[in-house]
């Protein structure tokens, strides 16, 4: 059998559990409204709870990051899933706080898991912003779909922690395509991760930079992601029906994003996408935080919810660059995912502080302060992934031939995820000799004495 299977079943296994750990954080504002509703807590207590849930998230990653080469990607996928789906089921079944709290937290510990794998794979793949782009693409995909069905389902918490946690029990049966652990240890994603370099953090400063950046990135946006809901509802005086359509018409206009970010791929590098797409973040975020009728809210949260995918994919694409190995890919969704989960209790703090055109504001500003350093990250500390054109590009016949060459040294071929190297140009001087065509002569064996 050959190789190409295998690759591309491993592939739709990633994405499969991309789709399922990221299903939650996609899912919060449905989640905390019905824990406000269901419970008959108060929306700070249900921010809580979306807090925890998310913030076990993030443990998980964190915790991964630093032991996942010790276990392989199967077997973490594997507790991973079933995490979620014991957490995310038991927490539907009860109507106890504590209990609902318990289980969140061991189903964020569950979508954590499930998450880091994926992003550690992903960074694996030799194309990590398509790779990504398409588990935005499919996680889009599927929070849409629920949320056009799960205002027809019964009122409570208990659809939406449900549909997360079936989403895991049919994920289940594609991590029989994920490798096992090794004796070598090859890391979370990447079945030939003992090929890549196995030294410290390489881009230290720089990854942290991004990691900082993209906490506070994620913390702004999911403070306005989960009180989107109560904005709609109080704010803009909108029913639990439309608000349903309008999350899931700008789900559905992040399918459209993704798709052409994906397209797009690294024609304008990672700096441009990073910068301008966060600025247009800022100000979607303040027209959404200000809306007080169905065209304002369903303009910011569209246009909004179109353009953050796309900088998403940008920003895992820009982490998996860094290392090959997938640690810094990890960390980074890591990071990420705690800023996902501090964004509902700071939403919920500052609307009920300040208001939500107040809230508005800071979480503006908060983005634009944010997107200068990660747009430096992506503009000096990242290289483009090399792919089968550069070797035309910058090797030419001779390197296409090298890599063609099955006796070559696999260290001397270039790989594919590797970045490009520097070509330095020699200065050559303008006045050159011309030989006499007479000066040349043909070799004979007798010349050589």
């Amino acid at each position: 059998m050959s190789s190409r299977p295998r690759g591309s079943g491993a592939l739709v296994a990633l994405v499969a559990l991309f789709t399922a750990g990221y299903l939650a954080p996609y899912l919060l504002p449905t989640v905390v409204g019905r824990l406000a509703s269901g419970l008959g807590i108060g929306p700070s207590q249900a921010g809580l709870i979306g807090s925890v849930l998310l913030l076990g998230s993030s443990t998980a990653g964190f915790t991964l990051a630093a032991r996942g080469e010790r276990i392989g990607p199967r077997t973490a996928a594997r507790a991973g899933l079933l995490a979620m789906a014991v957490g995310y089921g038991s927490a539907a079944a009860t109507h106890s706080v504590p209990l609902v709290v318990a289980g969140a937290v061991l189903g964020g510990l569950g979508s954590g898991t499930a998450t880091a794998v994926a992003a550690a794979g992903i960074a694996g793949q030799p194309d990590p912003h398509r790779a990504s782009s398409l588990g935005l693409l499919t996680v889009s995909a599927t929070a849409g779909a629920l949320y056009l069905t799960l205002p027809h389902l019964s009122a409570g918490h208990a659809p939406p922690l449900l549909a997360i946690a079936c989403a895991a029990a049919l994920v289940w049966p594609l991590t029989a395509r994920l490798p096992g652990a090794s004796r070598a240890g090859s890391g979370l994603g990447r079945p030939d991760a003992a090929a890549a370099p196995a030294g410290p953090l390489p881009h230290r400063r720089a990854g942290a930079v991004l990691a900082a950046g993209i906490l506070c990135w994620s913390l702004a946006q999911n403070a306005l992601w989960g009180v989107s809901g109560r904005i709609g509802l109080t704010q803009a005086g909108l029913s639990e029906v439309a608000v349903g359509a309008v999350f899931a018409a700008a789900l559905g206009a992040g399918l459209v994003g993704v798709t052409a970010a994906g397209a797009l791929g690294s024609r304008l590098g990672r700096a441009v996408p990073i910068g301008v797409g966060t600025a247009v973040i800022a100000a979607c975020v303040l027209l959404s935080s200000a809306a007080g009728s169905l065209a304002s809210f369903a303009t910011g949260e569209i246009l909004w919810n179109a353009v953050y995918p796309v900088v998403l994919s940008y920003l895992l694409g820009l982490a998996a660059s860094l290392d090959p190995r997938g640690r810094w890919a990890v960390l980074v969704g890591s990071a990420s995912s705690l800023g996902v989960a501090c964004g509902p209790v700071v939403g919920s703090l500052l609307s009920e502080s300040a208001g939500y055109t107040g809230m508005g504001v800071v979480l503006c500003s908060l983005l634009l302060l944010v997107a200068v350093p990660m747009t430096a990250v992506a503009r000096h500390a990242s290289g483009r992934p090399l792919v089968p054109g550069s070797v035309r590009r910058r090797g030419g016949a001779p390197a296409a031939v090298l890599a063609g060459t099955a006796s070559a040294s696999s260290a001397l071929v270039p790989q594919m995820g590797a970045p490009e190297q520097p070509v330095t140009e020699f200065p050559v001087p303008s006045a050159r000799r011309r030989t006499a065509k007479s000066a040349f002569r043909l070799a004979r064996p007798s010349d050589r004495g």
